[in-house]
């Protein structure tokens, strides 16, 4: 029994530790500037740690995954959390109604955690 219990312990501990750390999109603005070009601004928030661990981009996707906008970070904000950073001039197709903001760091890659908002047109 004992011993079930701390393998039990162990694997949860690893699962939530695989998942601590990723990064979020808390808020995210985006206004029309002409026919089919947009600007982004995104709050994200991570537990940057230094250049080992931080988030490290953000992209705009389509619900098929067509990457319309990708802002590389190209440097951690261990002392500015959350942050946030803009994108602007991002061709979207009219057709395209809604888009999904997606976060990555440089140890986890894509969060499973993204937002999804509708275009506005």
């Amino acid at each position: 029994m004992f011993k079930r219990t701390v393998i039990a312990i162990i694997t949860l501990f690893i699962s939530l530790q695989g998942q601590a750390g990723q990064t979020e999109v808390i808020n995210v603005d985006v206004r029309k500037l002409g026919a089919e070009q947009f600007s982004f601004t995104v709050t994200l928030r991570h537990a940057d740690s230094g250049w080992e661990h931080y988030a490290n981009k953000w992209d705009i996707v389509d619900s098929e995954g067509n990457i319309y906008g990708t802002r590389i970070l190209h440097h951690p904000h261990v002392n500015e959390q959350p942050f946030t950073r803009s994108l602007s001039h991002v061709v979207i197709p009219r057709n395209i109604r809604s888009i999904i903001i997606r976060g990555y760091d440089s140890i986890h890659g894509r969060s499973e955690q993204y937002m999804q908002l509708k275009l506005p047109h």
